[in-house]
């Protein structure tokens, strides 16, 4: 639905950071560069390093000139843009810089005129987020006075269900669950968010959607890097703290939602929630029932030689943090009743890649007997990235003289089809959080429940220092305990 522009001001926190620097300001000046971005508009940086103005404004420039997917025309249109951009230094845990922030707020806001509407962004570590919350409640600058007060905070939401609940009742304590816009920046990638476009504008597909079509469905998020030395970090998060209880509980939700009244946020939003509700509890004294762990070992990606896990920089080297995860999840409700949904994610695996197959159920009776290969069931596979599509296999005759079957996919790509570069996931979501729309954010109790369903498991885990962890071969795709466990549904991991 259209929007009317508003004037407000964007208020980055951690804006020296790498989360600023490589997507954040990029995104910004390509929704300007589209004329997306609401006018007129003030950026502030907020960070530790002491900068300038214009320093600040050269190194948006870089930022631009390195990552951004269009860039400046010419100078004139960069200048228009980086006049809006200002930057205040000071360290965000201190009380001492709010006083100094919201001075040049109210300084900037007087002479660009217009409402103070105002969207703080957390592109800070997570550790620093419970000060920026206490500070802006304490200064004021979280209370709507001429306009709207907004937070956007980055994942990961807490490292279990405890501190998510703190964290949860820290902003509580300081502003209004429509106020809190907790970012997953999957949710604003295209493929994503045509999912339920997919579903729920063709009537061809919704009656298949179900546990009397569908077989099985697989989730796989594969990543070909390893920690790229963040291994301090990862040894505190690990595979499913870092992929599985964001990224991949989404999508399976979006994948099994019920129908919402509105696309609206607050509908969306509670068909999710239905979902995290109707997953079976995990089992910890069956936790080699619901899910396999590994780590990588030495090996080879992209022809190329790399360490293994143990051996990255700042990972100790007798760690048990898993970079492989498979679970086997189920939503027990009427339409997917005993369907199992399987999650992949790894490190140092042969593809950059994030996808969802539906595989449907074989035919009830087989006719074509004269083909000794039989029929393959027919998929429906949703590239997420990094190419961008949906494809769905099916089953025609080979040409000749024999009857011979083949599969043959019918492939859509959005790239062929819309042509262009589609939009960055930030520039969608940065938008929407201008906008008020939060439906493709993170609702601060689905949160809650998407820590219930992995806290057994993570319990279990933390318990089993003293179990070997089983290791895979940087490049493979997984091991062979993986293989073993999803056989057991009989059925295969699905190669993209």
């Amino acid at each position: 639905m259209p929007y009317a522009d508003e004037p407000f001001a964007l208020i980055i926190f951690g804006a020296s950071g790498d989360l600023t620097r490589r997507k954040l300001l990029p995104a910004i000046w390509s929704l300007y560069a589209s004329r997306t971005l609401p006018e007129p508009f003030t950026i502030v940086g907020v960070a530790r390093t002491d900068l300038t103005d214009q320093e600040f404004r050269s190194r948006t420039r870089e930022a631009v000139a390195e990552f951004a997917r269009s860039q400046p025309p010419s100078d004139i249109v960069w200048n228009r843009f980086a006049s809006s951009v200002f930057y205040v230094s000071g360290d965000p845990t201190s009380a001492d810089l709010y006083p100094k922030l919201a001075a040049r707020l109210d300084d900037l806001e007087l002479d660009r005129g217009g409402a103070s509407n105002r969207l703080f962004y957390c592109a800070t570590p997570p550790s620093v987020y419970d000060d920026i919350i206490e500070n802006l409640g304490a200064s004021g600058l979280a209370a709507e006075r001429t306009g709207w007060t907004r937070i956007v905070v980055e994942k990961p939401f807490g490292r279990d269900l405890p501190s998510a609940r703190a964290l949860n009742r820290q902003i509580a304590g300081v502003l209004r669950e429509d106020q809190v816009y907790r970012i997953d920046h999957y949710l604003g990638k295209e493929t994503v968010q045509n999912i339920l476009v997919f579903r729920f504008a063709n009537g061809i597909f919704e009656p298949l959607w179900n546990r009397n079509h569908v077989s099985h469905v697989q989730i796989t998020v594969a990543e070909t890097v390893g920690v790229e030395g963040r291994g301090a970090y990862y040894e505190e998060a690990g595979a499913l703290r870092d992929m599985v209880q964001n990224h991949m509980l989404q999508l399976l939700c979006l994948i099994a939602m019920e129908p919402p009244v509105t696309f609206d946020a607050d509908p969306v939003r509670d068909e999710k929630n239905k979902v995290m509700r109707a997953i079976r509890p995990l089992d910890p004294a069956r936790e080699t029932d619901a899910a396999v762990r590994a780590q990588y070992g030495p090996g080879f990606v992209e022809g190329k030689p790399v360490v293994g896990y143990r051996q990255e920089k700042g990972v100790a080297r007798d760690s048990t943090t898993e970079t492989y995860a498979a679970l086997r999840l189920f939503v027990d409700n009427w339409r997917w009743a005993g369907v199992p949904f399987f999650l992949r994610t790894g490190k140092r695996l042969p593809r950059r890649v994030s996808e969802i197959a539906m595989q449907f159920r074989r035919t009830p009776h087989m006719i074509f007997r004269r083909d000794p290969a039989g029929v393959a069931p027919n998929t429906l596979a949703i590239r997420i990235q990094p190419d961008e599509g949906t494809a769905v296999t099916v089953v025609a005759k080979t040409p000749g003289p024999d009857l011979r079957l083949g599969p043959v996919t019918l492939d859509f790509r959005y790239r062929e089809v819309f042509g262009g570069e589609p939009p960055e996931a930030y520039e969608r979501l940065i938008l929407d959080a201008i906008h008020g729309d939060a439906t493709l954010y993170a609702r601060g109790d689905w949160v809650e429940q998407a820590w219930e369903v992995l806290t057994p498991l993570l319990d279990a885990w933390s318990h089993d220092g003293n179990v070997p962890l089983p290791t895979y071969e940087a490049g493979s795709w997984g091991p062979r305990e993986a293989d073993e466990f999803i056989a057991r549904d009989g059925a295969t991991w699905r190669v993209p």
